[in-house]
């Protein structure tokens, strides 16, 4: 009697011992997909720190003192002003010039109708003099300047009155301007008076005076 056969049947030789019983599918190569519109808007949104980092301001903390607190910033400093004269002694400005006083009393005239602040004085033994020692040796004492603010006015008063000097300086007030010394003036009234008008009284000056200015006495 013939053995019975047997069939060895041994593992498929295309297929790894630990895959067997396992369906194998194909795979597709795997490829980066490009960004789309969707993925480029949502990194924009995204802060870039470092950039933020390098653009925002330094921010520093400083110390003020209490008394500083609610204080406001301090005033601009107030420049000096330019003023303008023409001076000559006493005698010749207040008691000889025939015309000094019709001058003035038009320019204040002038003003008085345009409602303009005056700007022109008339100041015995002025302070500011001290500044031109070149004029004050040339000028007999007491001396009695024309000051103004208006540069050109006085350049015409040095010319209608000839025999004066003129000079400019600056200063921080009107006070200081006008600043004077005190003095008593006197004058001595001439024994004949030819002219066809009236002699001038004496003091007619003083509405030209400087603000807080004491009349001078005969």
């Amino acid at each position: 009697m013939a053995s019975p056969a047997t069939l060895a049947l041994g593992p498929c030789a295309g297929l790894a011992p630990s895959q067997a019983g396992r369906a194998i599918f194909p795979t597709r190569p795997s490829h980066l997909l490009p960004p789309t519109s969707v993925h480029l808007q949502a990194s924009s949104r995204r802060p870039n720190l470092h950039l933020l980092r390098n653009h925002l301001p330094a921010v520093r903390a400083v110390a003020v003192d209490s008394d500083q607190l609610g204080s406001s910033q301090p005033a601009e400093q107030v420049k000096p002003r330019k003023y303008y004269f023409v001076v000559a002694n006493a005698k010749f400005m207040l008691d000889e010039e025939e015309h000094f006083k019709e001058l003035l009393f038009e320019k204040q005239r002038n003003y008085e109708e345009r409602n303009k602040e005056q700007d022109f004085w008339l100041v015995v033994e002025p302070k500011f003099l001290d500044k031109f020692p070149n004029i004050t040796k040339r000028l007999k004492r007491p001396a009695v300047a024309l000051v103004s603010t208006n540069g050109p006015w006085i350049t015409f008063m040095k010319l209608r009155l000839d025999r004066v000097l003129a000079d400019n300086f600056e200063a921080d007030s009107l006070k200081e301007a006008l600043a004077y010394n005190p003095v008593d003036l006197q004058f001595e009234k001439p024994e004949k008076w030819a002219a066809p008008y009236p002699k001038y009284e004496f003091g007619w000056w003083e509405p030209f005076l400087p603000p807080g200015s004491n009349k001078v006495m005969a």
